[in-house]
């Protein structure tokens, strides 16, 4: 097998594994705490919270430890093995009472479920793809990257209706962990450690990463700070309705699970899996900036028209709009911000990469969009327990709130087509 195609392999299983362990993290977590603990859409803002804290803390820590090391297989192979794990305990928390002992069993398990996620995953996995990468191929490799995304958006959402209607959240979530124990197995079988040998660092771990925060290394990566606030804009603004979007199709618009998997596995299939490797193409032809751009304003003109959506075709079109929008965003300005990572830090700028595509999105966003549910929302009684049935206007502060990512990209070079 030659070097390439192990490369491939690698990054498309490990992708594959990762994305559906955060499929599961991002949503279904969400709903499992919804559903059979607590119809609260705060409880799940403060689960969101203290999963983006944990794996911001965790990445930035793990990422410059891989670097001091000199390694990365390790980190994926055992990384992901310990993962799977964490996903499989998660229902047993269904068996506690009070709901509320219940409810904070789940958000501790689901941070312990995040350690071991952003170690393998948004640390190690992200660094290793820009070893083995240079910026001629890097869109195309997080063209794979969505590509395995999607794929993996597509298995969980395509079958989590019927999976969860007959057989309940305790085997979804075991099916679940085991896809992902098996594609960490296979892709960190497969992964090399970079031709391009990672020199040990002796300097502590602490020391190594004060370093990279100082006023000299943030005017030297200043280029890549301005990528970096434009993805966590982004991402906010994203966040405030996609942790709700499965509450708001069941509850508000009345869509059943099974009817929701067929509409988002249709969406996704369209708009990320075929969207994927030509958005990667994309990226690398004509420069990572202007697909952007473009990209946001896609996004934000989708899910104004979504908020509008009531019947399945019209919901189906407009989610394959704003999904198509994040491929692109996603191939884009995830292989931008790569092209900017110091080579002997990469590791743990990676971290820093999690600190603005998880912590500065995923705490503010759901928070929003809390707020926003608990403003407008239709407050219900569910399963005897009372609460909040979020509305439209959770996608209508998510498409304007997008709009600030083009202030910091107006600023970033795209230095690739610069140099070119």
């Amino acid at each position: 097998m030659s070097m390439k195609t192990r490369i491939n392999i690698s990054l498309f299983f490990l992708g594959l594994g990762g994305q559906i362990a955060w499929a599961i993290e991002n949503q279904f977590f969400n709903t499992f705490l919804y559903d059979r603990i607590i119809p609260d859409p705060r409880y799940v803002s403060i689960m969101v919270a203290f999963s983006a804290i944990t794996a911001t803390i965790t990445a930035i820590i793990m990422g410059a430890l891989s670097d001091s090391i000199g390694r990365r297989k390790p980190f994926l192979l055992y990384g992901y093995l310990a993962w799977s794990i964490s996903i499989w305990v998660i229902p047993m928390a269904g068996w506690i009472k009070p709901v509320l002992l219940a409810a904070w069993v789940v958000i501790f398990l689901d941070s312990l479920m995040t350690f071991f996620g952003s170690t393998s995953y948004d640390a190690v996995y992200n660094a290793y793809l820009t070893d083995v990468t240079n910026d001629t191929n890097r869109g195309k490799a997080q063209g794979l990257l969505s590509l395995a995304t999607w794929f993996a958006l597509l298995l969980v959402y395509g079958t989590s209706g019927p999976v969860v209607e007959r057989f309940g959240y305790f085997i979804f979530f075991g099916i679940a962990g085991a896809l992902v124990l098996i594609s960490g197995i296979a892709g960190g079988i497969a992964a090399i450690e970079p031709q391009r040998a990672i020199v040990p660092v002796k300097d502590p771990l602490l020391k190594r990463i004060g370093q990279s925060i100082n006023t000299k290394a943030l005017r030297q990566n200043k280029n890549l700070l301005y990528v970096l606030f434009a993805i966590g804009f982004w991402g906010m603004a994203f966040n405030v309705f996609f942790p709700y979007l499965l509450i708001y199709l069941k509850h508000f618009l009345k869509v059943d699970m099974a009817t929701s998997s067929i509409l988002i596995a249709v969406s996704i299939l369209v708009g990320g899996i075929v969207a994927s490797l030509p958005a990667g193409m994309l990226a690398d032809k004509i420069g990572r900036k202007p697909t952007a751009v473009f990209a946001v304003i896609l996004i934000s003109a989708s899910l104004i028209a979504f908020s509008f959506a009531r019947q399945p075709v019209s919901i189906g079109i407009l989610a394959t709009m704003w999904i198509i929008a994040q491929t692109i965003w996603m191939t884009s300005t995830g292989a931008w911000s790569k092209d900017l990572f110091p080579e002997e830090r990469r590791g743990e700028f990676a971290g820093y990469f999690t600190l603005f595509y998880v912590a500065f999105t995923m705490i503010p966003g759901p928070l929003i969009g809390a707020i926003v549910a608990s403003t407008w929302g239709i407050r219900t009684t569910i399963d005897g327990k009372p609460g909040i049935i979020p509305t439209p206007e959770i996608f209508t502060v998510s498409a304007i709130l997008i709009l600030i990512t083009i202030v910091p990209l107006v600023f970033a070079k795209d230095l690739r087509q610069t140099v070119k």
